[in-house]
C-alpha cells in the first residue's frame, strides 16, 4: 500500500491526479488531498506519506517551501512536483530537495502514471532494503555469505531506482541497513567488484547517455534528472567517465557513430 498526498489549489488538476492514481493503483493506493501548501505540510507531518505530489505555484506556502518542511519532518517522503513550467526553472532548488520527478501541467494521464510509477519503485526498493536492516550484533560482519549477497542485491535494486536522488550516498544507504559506512563500503566492494561511488556514477552516466539522445533536453536539465547539483559538475563527471563532454557525445550519437 502506497500513501499518496496530493496538494494543488486547482481543483480540476487535483481531481485528475486523484482519479489517475486511484484507477491505476486501485487497492495499493491510500490517497489524501490538500488545497494549499500549509495544509499539505500539516497533513504530511501527521500522516507521513510515501509520496507527495506538490503543485509548485500554490499561493501562500508554495510547493518548494512545502517540500522543504515535509522532507525535514520525514526525509523518506518522495517529492514529485507538479508545475505549468519546465522544472528547469526550479532545477537547483528541486535537486537540493531531492525531487524524484515532476509532472507538467496540463496533466497528461499517461505521463503522470509514468512519473509516479518511477517513484513507487523507489519507495518499494527502499522498503525492501529496510526489511533487510541488520541487528547491531550483525552490523559489523555477522551475516553469512548468502545474507550478505541478499543485502547487496537489494542495494543494487535500490540504487537502480534511486541513483538520481540528491541525498543518495554511501552514508544514507548504510544508515538504512544499520551498518557502519566503512563496513558497508567493504561489503559492497567485495560483492560487486567495484566501489559504491563508481557504481552509482556508472548508473548516472548510463542514464545521461540515454537522455542525451533527446536533442530537446539541455545538459542542465539532464544534470538535474541524474542527480547532479550543477551542469558543470555533471559535465566533469561525464567527461571523466566517457572521455568526452555531453555535447560531444550528443553530436556523435546524432551522427550515428556512437553506441550507448
Amino acid at each position: 500500500m502506497f500513501k499518496f498526498l496530493i496538494a494543488d489549489d486547482e481543483c480540476s488538476e487535483q481531481r485528475l491526479l486523484f482519479r489517475t492514481i486511484q484507477d491505476h493503483w486501485r487497492t495499493d493506493a491510500d490517497i489524501k488531498c490538500a488545497n494549499n501548501g500549509k495544509a499539505a505540510v500539516n497533513l504530511a507531518q501527521l500522516w507521513m506519506p510515501d509520496i507527495a505530489l506538490l503543485d509548485i505555484e500554490m499561493p501562500g506556502l508554495n510547493g518548494l517551501e512545502a517540500a522543504k518542511r515535509i522532507v525535514a519532518s520525514n526525509p523518506r517522503t518522495k517529492i514529485v512536483f507538479v508545475t505549468a513550467y519546465s522544472l528547469f526553472e526550479y532545477a537547483h532548488e528541486a535537486v537540493k530537495l531531492g525531487a524524484s520527478d515532476y509532472i507538467l501541467k496540463p496533466i497528461d494521464r499517461l505521463e503522470a502514471i509514468e512519473a509516479i510509477e518511477k517513484v513507487t519503485l523507489q519507495v518499494l526498493s527502499e522498503h525492501q532494503l529496510e526489511s533487510l536492516r541488520v541487528v547491531p550484533r550483525q552490523a559489523e560482519g555477522g551475516e553469512g555469505t548468502d545474507k550478505q549477497m541478499q543485502i547487496i542485491e537489494k542495494v543494487m535494486t535500490y540504487l537502480k531506482h534511486n541513483f538520481m536522488n540528491y541525498g543518495l550516498s554511501l552514508d544514507s544507504v548504510s544508515e538504512i541497513l544499520n551498518m557502519s559506512p566503512s563496513y558497508f563500503s567493504v561489503l559492497f566492494k567485495r560483492c560487486t567488484g567495484v566501489n559504491f561511488i563508481d557504481y552509482v556514477t556508472d548508473l548516472k552516466i548510463k542514464a545521461a547517455q540515454d537522455l542525451l539522445r533527446d536533442p530537446l533536453r539541455s545538459a542542465a536539465e539532464i544534470a538535474q534528472m541524474t542527480g547532479y547539483e550543477s551542469a558543470s559538475y555533471f559535465t566533469r563527471a561525464f567527461k571523466r567517465k566517457t572521455g568526452m563532454t555531453p555535447t560531444a557525445y550528443r553530436s556523435l550519437v546524432n551522427k550515428g557513430t556512437c553506441e550507448s
